[in-house]
C-alpha cells in the first residue's frame, strides 16, 4: 500500500465524511463546503416526534486554500428544521459538548489520515460551550 495520501476529490470526501457518522447534511452540501450538525439533546420528549427540538451545535466546514476551515455554532433546532443561534441550558451543555468534541476529533483524525488536510477553526466558531 502506497504512503502517499490520496487526492481529495468531492467524491471521496463525501465518502469519507459519510463514515465519520450521521452527522453530515450531504443534500446542503457541496464541492469545498459541507454542512453537519448534530441534534444532541431534546428540549421535550413528550412531544409527538413531530413537534420536537433540540439543542445542539452544526459546523460549516469550508475549503480555504490547502486546508479547511471549521465553523461551529451552537443552538436550538426548531420544528421548522432551521437551527437557531440560542444560548443553550446549563442541563444540555454536557452532552453538547460531548458529542460536538467526540465528532471534532474524528473529523480532524479522518482528514489528516486519508487526505492530509488540516482543520483551522474559524475565528468566528464557537469552540464547546
Amino acid at each position: 500500500m502506497s504512503d502517499t495520501t490520496k487526492t481529495p476529490t468531492h467524491y471521496r470526501l463525501l465518502s469519507v465524511l459519510r463514515a465519520i457518522g450521521p452527522y453530515l447534511r450531504e443534500s446542503q452540501s457541496e464541492e469545498g463546503a459541507y454542512l453537519f450538525d448534530c441534534l444532541s439533546v431534546c428540549v421535550d420528549d413528550k412531544k409527538s416526534p413531530e413537534q420536537r427540538e433540540f439543542w445542539g451545535w452544526w459546523l460549516e466546514l469550508k475549503q480555504e486554500g490547502d486546508a479547511y476551515q471549521a465553523r461551529y455554532r451552537i443552538g436550538l433546532y426548531d420544528i421548522s428544521g432551521e437551527w437557531q443561534d440560542k444560548k443553550i441550558p446549563k442541563k444540555a451543555v454536557e452532552d453538547v459538548n460531548r458529542t460536538q468534541e467526540a465528532f471534532h476529533l474524528k473529523l480532524v483524525e479522518t482528514l489528516q489520515s486519508e487526505f492530509g488536510i488540516p482543520i483551522q477553526m474559524h475565528q468566528e466558531s464557537v469552540e464547546f460551550v
